[in-house]
This record gives C-alpha cells, sequence and structure tokens, in this order.
C-alpha cells in the first residue's frame, strides 16, 4: 500500500444514537405520516449485508418503532454479496412507492472506486432520504490465535511472524477491508486478507480460528467480547465508545493516523416522490426518539442524528469522492 492515512469518518454527520431491530411488525400509524392507508402490506428494507452485520443487528433494533411510525409491517430483506452490489441490484430496481427502501453504509459509495465496471450509480440511482449516524468499529482478535490485549502487543506477535497471519473482512474493498488494511499499514506489519461474503461468515471463521483478526462494527460483536471468545484491541474512532468506555483508540495506542468509523443511510429508488422521501424521513425521525430505541443505540455504541435528505444526498456524494482517493492511494481492487 502507498497510502499514508486513511481518514474514514463522517464530518457532515452529527450524531446522537442509532438503529437496531427489523423484523415484520405491523403497528398503528402515527397521524399524518403515512400516504399510504394503513394495512398490511409490508415494507421491505432491502440490506446489502449479511445477517448478524453490524447493520443488519442496529435496523432489527428498530422495527417495532419504525413500523410504527409507517403504519405498515416492516421486513427486512438481507441480500449480501459482491461487497453489496447484489442488494443494491434489488434496491435501485424496485418501483418508487415507498414499499421498497433500503439502508446503505460506506461500502455503498466504495463500490465505484473497486469495481471498474457498475450496473449502476450508486449516488444518482438512489434516492437518500436520511443519514441516520454513525457506529464504532473496533480491532478484534482471536485470543487462542493472537494472545493480545492492546495494540502494541499484537504488533509485537505479528512482526515476530511475517506473512504467518491474516484478517479477514466482509469482503473486498468494503469499509471492513480498508479498516483492517488501514492498521497494517500503519503497523507495519505483513500479513494476508482473506475476503468474506458478508460480515456474519467472517465473524463464524474468526471465532473458529481460520482467520486471526478483523476490524467489525461493534453491534456485531459485543456478545462475542463479553463472552471472550473475541477480544477488542482498540477502537476506530478518535474518541472513545460510551459503550465500552475502558477500550483505548488505536489512535492512542500508538497510531495517531488511525481515525474510521461506520455510518448508516436510509434511501430509496430513484424518482422516489418529496411528498415519500418527507412521509419516511419523518417516521424515522420519530422512531429514532423513542427511549426504547434511544436505549438500545446507547448500549450498542452508535451515535444517531438524522440528517435532512438534501443533507444526505450531499454528504453521499462527498463520501464517494474520499472513498475514491481512499482506495486508489492504497491500491485495492476487486478480485
Amino acid at each position: 500500500m502507498t497510502s499514508r492515512h486513511f481518514s474514514v469518518h463522517p464530518r457532515p454527520v452529527r450524531r446522537r444514537t442509532w438503529l437496531a431491530a427489523l423484523g415484520a411488525l405491523a403497528l398503528p400509524a402515527l397521524p399524518g405520516l403515512s400516504a399510504a392507508q394503513p394495512g398490511d402490506r409490508a415494507v421491505r428494507y432491502v440490506l446489502p449485508v449479511s445477517a448478524g452485520s453490524g447493520v443488519d443487528i442496529i435496523v432489527r433494533a428498530c422495527a417495532p418503532a419504525v413500523g410504527q411510525a409507517l403504519g405498515h409491517p416492516v421486513i427486512v430483506d438481507n441480500q449480501p454479496g459482491a461487497g453489496g452490489i447484489t442488494g443494491a441490484l434489488t434496491l435501485i430496481k424496485s418501483p418508487p412507492d415507498g414499499f421498497t427502501l433500503g439502508m446503505v453504509s460506506n461500502n455503498h459509495v466504495i463500490l465505484p472506486s473497486i469495481y471498474k465496471s457498475l450496473p449502476f450509480d450508486p449516488v444518482a440511482d438512489i434516492t437518500p432520504i436520511t443519514v441516520l449516524g454513525t457506529t464504532p468499529l473496533v480491532l478484534v482478535v482471536n485470543p487462542r490465535k493472537l494472545p493480545a490485549t492492546n495494540a502494541a502487543a499484537l504488533i509485537r506477535l505479528l512482526k515476530a511472524s511475517p506473512g504467518r497471519y491474516n484478517y479477514g473482512s466482509s469482503g473486498n474493498g468494503t469499509i471492513l477491508h480498508l479498516g483492517a488494511a488501514l492498521f497494517v499499514e500503519q503497523s507495519g506489519v505483513r500479513v494476508q486478507h482473506v475476503p468474506y461474503k458478508g460480515t456474519g461468515p467472517l465473524i463464524t471463521d474468526l471465532i473458529g480460528g481460520q482467520v486471526d483478526f478483523a476490524v467489525i462494527a461493534l453491534p456485531a460483536i459485543q456478545a462475542h467480547l463479553q463472552n471472550q471468545s473475541l477480544v477488542a484491541i482498540g477502537v476506530g474512532s478518535l474518541q472513545r465508545t460510551p459503550a465500552l468506555p475502558e477500550l483505548p483508540t488505536l489512535a492512542e495506542q500508538g497510531l495517531p493516523d488511525y481515525e474510521i468509523n461506520g455510518w448508516f443511510a436510509v434511501v430509496g429508488p430513484a424518482r422516489l416522490a418529496a411528498a415519500e422521501v418527507a412521509r419516511i424521513h419523518a417516521a424515522w425521525t420519530t422512531a429514532m426518539q423513542t427511549p426504547e430505541v434511544r436505549e438500545a443505540m446507547r448500549k450498542q455504541g452508535n451515535v444517531i442524528d438524522p440528517t435532512t435528505p438534501a443533507a444526505a444526498a450531499a454528504f453521499l456524494q462527498s463520501e464517494r469522492d474520499k472513498y475514491a482517493r481512499i482506495v486508489q492511494g492504497a491500491g485495492i481492487t476487486a478480485t
């Protein structure tokens, strides 16, 4: 890699506390929010990530409140694959009627920089509704393979056996790949990259010992940190997360240029009517303010502060431009 510094944090997004469980729940509509009549037709949220990923866990935690605000059942449709292309295509090809929506993350705007040719434009072919917030990304290890509890100890172990160890990611060019590659570059270690088709399979093999370390969103690994099947080395943000207040940042541990966060945005297909955008935005804003969701997001370490649709559109474009520079400097391509 040739780049010295990845700066992967969303400046335009203010933060607060964020998302987690979308199951199929039918709840009464809030007055004035539902353009369609309340009923049994479900609103489908296409997630271009596997079950068990940070986005999946976050979204599923919000299902009751979102369903209540929308006045319709809410279901989650996980469609992982190709770094998010599979799910994105499903969303983009759906009718813009407000009943098929999506939740995307950093990966969505990284895609153009990884693949030479995409069957869609990740910004022009969607309707941004809101960037909901951020979630911590954490460097974790399998303690049976790498018995380290801090960055210095981990770097010593990796440098003592160049090429022996590996790290996993949720796919080539995903934000989890960039997060781990950033650590590898800044620590000067030599390890192998093993890409997976989603966070769920990655976590399974990380616990099983097929891969040695990874950078993963905190909501996806909290239970594994509690039962000590995984050990957290450091958090990627510049500030410690209240969900793990004793865990130092990687910047604190001798990697001052390390900074990376995950973000999540609600989007629809292109040409979604302005009235629908306003209705869906209002529903998510309402849902995020409920005590149950606020507490769930606090426990997961997520920071929620929904943007306006206009701010979301500007943010997605700026993130696309930023990742183009990062990926080019890192020399990462699809394999």
